[in-house]
């Protein structure tokens, strides 16, 4: 990865981690939030049997959480080519 600028090396880590923090947020939202504070709340709606809080506790961070990697390495791309970056097919 080769920038032609300090400003612009400056700006793609800026950008990369707004998008990390943001997906941070989400998954803490889903984790804490939907498994810990909310549960109550999500406990009267049932999937399987099972109350949503419990759910979201024992199955939906982890599932969040593999969506999210596949959504950051997708934005990633894309801010990659946006800043002209990208992998080329020689390096993979």
């Amino acid at each position: 990865m080769a920038f032609q600028n300090e400003t612009l090396k400056k700006q793609y880590w800026r950008d990369n981690l707004r998008i990390i923090g943001g997906l941070l947020a989400i998954w803490a939202f889903v984790s804490f939030g939907c498994g810990i504070i909310f549960a109550e709340a999500l406990n009267a709606i049932h999937i399987g049997g099972y109350p949503l809080g419990f759910w979201f506790a024992q199955q939906g961070s982890i599932v969040t959480f593999v969506v999210l990697i596949f959504v950051y390495a997708k934005l990633m791309d894309r801010l990659d080519r946006k800043y002209g970056v990208q992998e080329t097919e020689d390096a993979k």
